[in-house]
């Protein structure tokens, strides 16, 4: 018994956008986190001591930088579930059903 049964006559769909998106989003991922860690590594470094408008600068680059990787993440996670859905149909284990029995489906009780 093989676990992946693939579904006889089945055509896989051509490969679209979610190759070329998911082969560009490590550089995107850099690119994107690049400027908002300069910033943060500028104001640590060149700095002795942050003041309260400096915290909040560091604050909202992080706000950026993690929410572009949460962006990036689900971007990502979109494209691998477009190119298992457009990968081969697998059908699982034939279930034989029960035999009918007509005369239920007009018995007066039910």
């Amino acid at each position: 018994m093989g676990y992946f049964n693939k579904l006889p006559g089945f055509t896989q769909s051509p490969s679209g956008l979610e190759w070329v998106l998911l082969k560009k989003i490590p550089r995107i991922f850099f690119i994107s986190a690049f400027f908002p860690c300069a910033i943060i590594l500028k104001l640590y470094l060149f700095n002795d001591a942050l003041n309260a408008e400096q915290l909040k600068i560091i604050y909202q680059c992080l706000g950026v930088l993690f929410s572009l990787w949460f962006f990036i993440g689900t971007v990502a996670i979109g494209c691998v579930v477009v190119i298992v859905m457009k990968g081969p149909a697998y059908v699982a284990d034939p279930y034989e059903l029960p035999v009918e029995n007509k005369s239920l489906e007009n018995h007066p009780n039910l």
